[in-house]
């Protein structure tokens, strides 16, 4: 469990999370202090969350330990995300990648139906080219990221329009 810089449990930082997510919360919080991360968000279809360390200003004022600052908000509502579309997120940190290599056509483009489990790009992390597969399919409205761009776990990297039945 996170603890704030006077060593007590960090019980009020899940405080306007929706119920059923303080426990979820409290283990991304001790992944972060384990695995030295010092920010992460994550958007879903029902939540929308970013947690920083403080480390650094815990220690420009001559205070200790690294707490974690939840900032949680409501997604929007369906019907602002229906005229939208659906958002992609990136799965992981990385360098996003449109093509399968340079020179080379994009796996889709603009205006192209794609379905479950198409490559849609890839993700460059630790010199190593991870596929991302769409999870759900539809129509691509627009790109959000550039090919070559660095993104975050969870960035918006790509807009469809689902598919109607």
């Amino acid at each position: 469990m996170a603890q704030n810089g006077n060593g007590a449990s960090g019980d009020n930082a899940a405080e306007g999370l929706p119920s059923g997510l303080t426990g979820e919360v409290r283990a991304l919080i001790e992944m972060m202090s384990r695995g030295g991360i010092a920010e992460l968000s994550l958007q879903t279809s029902a939540v929308k969350l970013r947690l920083r360390t403080r480390e650094g200003m815990s220690a420009a004022n001559g205070g200790g330990g690294g707490t974690v600052v939840v900032a949680a908000a409501e997604a929007p509502a369906a019907e602002e995300e229906e005229a939208e579309g659906t958002i992609v997120p990136a799965p992981m940190l990385g360098t996003f990648y449109r093509a399968p290599g340079p020179g080379e056509p994009d796996f889709v483009d603009v205006g192209e139906e794609i379905t479950v489990g198409q490559t849609i790009g890839i993700i460059e992390a630790m010199k190593i080219m991870n596929e991302i597969a769409a999870e759900s399919g539809g129509m691509i409205v627009e790109f959000l990221v550039e090919s070559g761009q660095p993104v975050e776990y969870g960035q918006p990297l790509l807009r469809l329009m689902p598919a109607h039945a």
